[in-house]
């Protein structure tokens, strides 16, 4: 591999902007692509799934180099060159990069290697707390699944097109798909490409969206002509696969607390000729209490730490702090205690996160099945899907429902 000066320092100044200036990776990365317009389709892969394999192994890496925060830029350098020695590629010979013992760096990878929190770079408290939560069999093969990178998964908009279609329009503009068992309305890329410049794309025939989460919109068995009610629906990826499967008829109603999500959300509408979606934003509680009764179907994707889905968002590792358990944990169920009163007796309701943490998961199903607003639920079924054993992110969903009174 040919090292190229300028991509390089774009790494450089993306995890800088990453480690000690606590901006997003994804953000970090997209900024940091529109640097130089003359990078190919090679070099901006290389930015990116450098940065990110840097940001998903922080801890080896920094622990390799004996570096620690706030980290100089000849700090990074040497992590960077950490990250080179270990991929077995050749560094170049550049001020910035000090002389580098190979052996050494590759003595110390073999020795942290047998310990889980350095080998899969979590910190102390997440490996600990996941352990005790999942027991050690299951968290050391889920971890080391949810560092590899996330396969491109796309979720047919059957609103304008079925699968086998949409994998021969996206054929003929040279982007292989394949169907995925079990899986109606997925495809999956065999090897990762720009999909959101095809026309495919820009006609609204698929969305972006892990096979995981394209369960959760399914488990609502929503009919055409119902009232559905999305009340944590963020920019809308299961808003859209709902309006889908309710063929356009009736009234999804898509609530959020954040009025620029929802704008992303009647974007992305447009796009998909979803037309029964009605954003609207909780900026009080009467948004909800209004309807109150009054719905078939109700959707609570809530707010979670997202350790489901760390591939995808790597930097939450370093992020989050312990506290923010305890906090997400009493929003779930004061969300789950609020919105579940929308729901009409003999609907039903989907409680989901992108958490593998029971004490997000089950043990909110269980704690709303015994408090008051929950005596009149009844826990119908429940998915819980790890990425060790499915490929695909870590989610939960429960389904839930309301007895006829």
């Amino acid at each position: 591999m040919k090292l190229h000066r300028n991509l390089v320092f774009a790494v450089i100044d993306a995890l800088n902007l990453i480690f000690n200036e606590k901006e997003y990776a994804d953000k970090v990365v997209q900024k940091v692509l529109r640097f130089d317009k003359r990078w190919g389709a090679r070099d901006r892969g290389f930015i990116a799934e450098t940065t990110y394999e840097m940001v998903r192994y922080k801890r080896l890496y920094t622990e390799i180099a004996d570096v620690k925060e706030p980290f100089s830029r000849p700090d990074l350098f040497r992590m960077w060159a950490v990250w080179a020695v270990l991929k077995g590629v050749a560094l170049p010979d550049w001020k910035q990069i000090e002389p580098t013992p190979e052996r050494r760096i590759k003595g110390k990878f073999d020795e942290l290697s047998k310990i889980r929190k350095y080998r899969e770079a979590v910190p102390d408290w997440i490996d600990e707390l996941c352990e005790k939560s999942l027991g050690e069999k299951l968290w050391t093969a889920e971890i080391a699944k949810l560092n590899e990178p996330a396969q491109v998964i796309l979720r047919t908009n059957t609103l304008k097109t079925t699968r086998e279609e949409l994998r021969k329009a996206l054929l003929d503009e040279g982007i292989v798909t394949e169907a995925i068992k079990g899986y109606d309305s997925a495809l999956r890329l065999p090897e990762r490409a720009n999909v959101f410049v095809t026309e495919c794309f820009k006609k609204g025939y698929f969305e972006v969206q892990d096979a995981s989460s394209q369960l959760v919109a399914a488990m609502l068995d929503v009919k055409p002509g119902q009232r559905v009610v999305d009340t944590c629906a963020g920019a809308g990826g299961k808003s859209l696969h709902l309006a889908a499967l309710m063929e356009n008829k009736g009234q999804l109603i898509a609530m959020d607390i954040y009025g620029s999500k929802l704008k992303e959300l009647k974007r992305r509408a447009k796009r998909n000729g979803a037309h029964n979606i009605e954003p609207r934003e909780i900026d009080s509680t009467k948004v909800f209490k209004k309807l109150y009764g009054s719905a078939d179907r109700v959707l609570i994707d809530a707010p979670c730490t997202g350790l489901g889905v760390i591939r995808r968002n790597p930097d939450t590792k370093w992020k989050m702090q312990p506290e923010f358990l305890e906090k997400i944990t009493k929003i779930q169920r004061e969300i789950l205690g609020s919105y579940s009163k929308i729901l009409k007796p003999g609907g039903k309701m989907v409680y989901a996160t992108c958490s593998i943490l029971p004490q997000e998961n089950i043990d909110q199903v269980k704690s709303f099945l015994s408090s008051e607003e929950g005596t009149d639920f009844t826990l119908i079924s429940e998915k819980k899907i790890y990425a060790s054993k499915s490929g695909f992110d870590g989610f939960y969903m429960a389904l839930l429902e309301k007895k006829l009174v």
